[in-house]
């Protein structure tokens, strides 16, 4: 499973605007934003990687002006945090993935007086990526780069799912890549503080895997953030399976 997710993060990032190929290494960059967790890399499962291509990989992100970053499955490439940490990059983070397959998902009630339905016009995507960013205390203003970047993301075959209230207004959503080797990554399932502790997230995010299953995706996989979100995971049918690292450079 590990090489399976490993494969489709490396596909996904060689989707991006202007990726770029170093060794084993691919990053992907988005000319639109300088984000770093847009803009990161990723190493090719199971390839040898040198001191050389570390360097090689830093010169690269310095030429794009961006900063140096990797997102990977350690056991893929087991002996990488060793030369990464001796380049100078620091550990952001460690996390446990988790992935649902049709047969463990369920499907929890949607809460009163709230729907979901996918985002069609750019207006829904923006009132989408907004309760997003506000849900995860960013800037709560979607722009048109985000906008066309969501609106790319579903022509090409990934999923988006917002929650709506009754009024109109959007409670929050989350979405998923485009799959790769029928794996997808599920991504951003976010409510905004008025509605939480009522199995929103649950609900959208049993929703975003349905909705990639019925596609004929055949493993969905998230992260969770924290013990709440993976209490939330675990209900719809997510399982622990591996191990991803989040490394940088300042």
């Amino acid at each position: 499973m590990d090489v399976r997710i490993q494969q489709s993060v490396v596909v996904n990032l060689s989707r991006r605007p202007a990726p770029v190929e170093v060794g084993p290494f691919v990053i992907g960059l988005d000319p639109t934003t300088t984000s770093p967790h847009i803009n990161y890399a990723t190493p090719r499962p199971g390839t040898v990687v040198t001191a050389a291509d570390v360097t090689a990989l830093v010169a690269a992100f310095r030429a794009a002006d961006r900063k140096p970053r990797l997102e990977y499955v350690t056991s893929c490439a087991a002996d990488l945090e060793a030369l990464l940490a001796t380049a100078g990059f620091t550990v952001e983070a460690r996390h446990t993935y988790l992935i649902c397959v049709p047969g463990t998902l369920a499907s929890p009630p949607v809460p009163e007086h709230l729907h979901l339905c996918e985002p069609g016009a750019d207006s829904q995507r923006a009132a989408l990526i907004s309760a997003q960013n506000e849900a995860f205390g960013e800037d709560s203003a979607a722009s048109e780069a985000d906008v066309a970047r969501l609106r790319h993301q579903q022509d090409a075959g990934g999923v988006a799912v917002m929650a709506v209230s009754d009024d109109g207004t959007c409670a929050g959503g989350g979405g998923a890549a485009v799959p790769v080797g029928a794996v997808s990554e599920v991504a951003g399932i976010a409510v905004r503080p008025p509605y939480r502790r009522r199995g929103l997230a649950s609900a959208i995010t049993a929703e975003v895997s349905r909705r990639l299953f019925v596609a004929g995706t055949e493993v969905a996989w998230l992260e969770a953030g924290g013990e709440d979100s993976w209490r939330v995971y675990e209900r719809v049918g997510y399982r622990p399976a591996g191990q991803r690292l989040y490394i940088a450079m300042d």
